[in-house]
């Protein structure tokens, strides 16, 4: 058995966080990762552009985590998007703010940022160990199975940032679930979150595949409409705009579409009733409404057999959009469920098991993309380390 002061399990953006905090504090960590490589996810993520976080005022961006927000407030205000920011800079990553209050580096990438991070990690001491996989708790103990066997881990003080459940071929694959309620600990079901919605297209919508969706206002149930760009791919809806509305869609609320949400109703019956001539149905409707080729698809798909007329401008306007569900957890950029908040104290340690903290997706709550996921995978990792690193320093003072 191995001895050790501090261990952080899981090298996502979490962990990685919270064994900064704990080298901050002069205690380097070691970090046990399943994978071969850390932040898999985070590369992942980071291809198109890695979105930090959202520059807005910090009520607003707080109501992105629903429920939970009273509950991260505090790790939030202590690291939010303007320490982010700071943060990422001073790993001599500038950052810009895109038109929507997105947040990116300027290298866009997220590996430039990975290097200078783990370069940090390095001068504080860290130890990253790749290929250990956590198998759970043995009385005191952490257990893992590695490439050279089974290996058991005496911490002062241990992190856990497993992730959720979703992606799991990138390591967030939720099987820690078992073994943290193994230990009296209350967990919420997963549930996909920011994830695609599944379409049974007719064989016509096959040409309009990979085609962004843009200038449409989506509202899911009795919610407000929420403009955002979305994709037509061929297992469905795929997108910001789809993702943002993914809770109020997981819980059955329907989907319906404003293709014109610039023009009034009256405006579009106007133009509608316009002679068409000779023109086709979907002529008539591509010339009066100005619809691109993905838009009118959607019409047509979901509007058929189309009505003309006043029935016509209303669908344009409210336009139901069918489908059969969320696609598969695994699909999903991220999860809902997890340990439940009450499991935890204040500074995120188990009271079911005390010496024991909980950072990032290991939680309870689900967040839209558009930088508030990883700004709270952050800041708890942060929150999480730096408490561990208190406890362990009162400890060494006892001694």
């Amino acid at each position: 058995m191995e001895r050790i002061g501090a261990l952080v399990i899981g090298a996502g953006p979490a962990g990685l966080m919270a064994a900064e905090a704990l080298g901050a504090a002069g205690i380097p960590a070691v970090i046990a990762e399943a994978k071969a490589a850390p932040a898999r996810k985070f590369l992942m993520a980071g291809k198109s552009g890695l979105n930090l976080t959202r520059a807005e005022p910090f009520d607003a961006f707080l109501t992105a985590y629903a429920e939970a927000a009273p509950n991260l407030r505090p790790m939030l205000e202590a690291f939010g998007p303007d320490q982010v920011c700071a943060w990422a800079e001073g790993l001599g990553q500038p950052v810009f703010t895109g038109s929507t209050g997105r947040v990116f580096p300027r290298a866009m990438k997220a590996s430039p940022l990975l290097r200078a991070w783990l370069r940090r990690l390095d001068r504080q001491g860290t130890t990253l160990r790749a290929r250990w996989h956590w198998t759970g708790f043995d009385g005191d103990t952490v257990r893992f199975a590695t490439p050279e066997g089974p290996r058991a881990v005496l911490a002062g003080v241990t992190i856990l940032a497993l992730g959720g459940a979703s992606w799991a071929r990138l390591g967030s694959d939720g099987r820690w679930a078992d073994a943290v309620a193994a230990q009296g600990v209350p967990l919420a079901p997963f549930a996909p979150a920011n994830v695609g919605l599944r379409v049974d297209w007719s064989p016509p919508m096959a040409r309009h595949f990979g085609q962004p969706v843009k200038g449409v206002a989506l509202r899911a149930g009795n919610g407000p409409w929420h403009r955002g760009e979305f994709v037509i791919s061929a297992r469905g809806l795929e997108g910001g705009g789809i993702y943002a509305l993914s809770r109020s869609l997981r819980e059955g609320a329907p989907l319906v579409a404003d293709l014109l949400p610039d023009w009034t109703p009256e405006k579009v019956a106007d133009r509608l009733a316009r002679p068409r001539g000779k023109a086709s149905l979907s002529n008539h409707l591509r010339k009066a409404l100005g619809l691109d080729p993905a838009r009118l698809a959607l019409l047509m798909e979901f509007a058929r057999r189309l009505p003309e007329g006043a029935p016509l401008a209303t669908l344009a306007k409210a336009l139901p959009i069918r489908h059969a569900g969320p696609r598969p957890l695994d699909e999903a950029i991220s999860t809902a469920g997890g340990v439940c908040w009450q499991a935890v104290d204040g500074d995120l340690m188990l009271t079911a098991r005390p010496g024991t903290w909980l950072a990032g997706e290991m939680l309870d709550w689900e967040a839209p993309t558009g930088g508030y996921l990883l700004t709270a995978c952050l800041a708890t990792g942060r929150w999480a380390g730096a408490a561990a690193a208190r406890r362990l320093q009162a400890s060494c003072a006892r001694m």
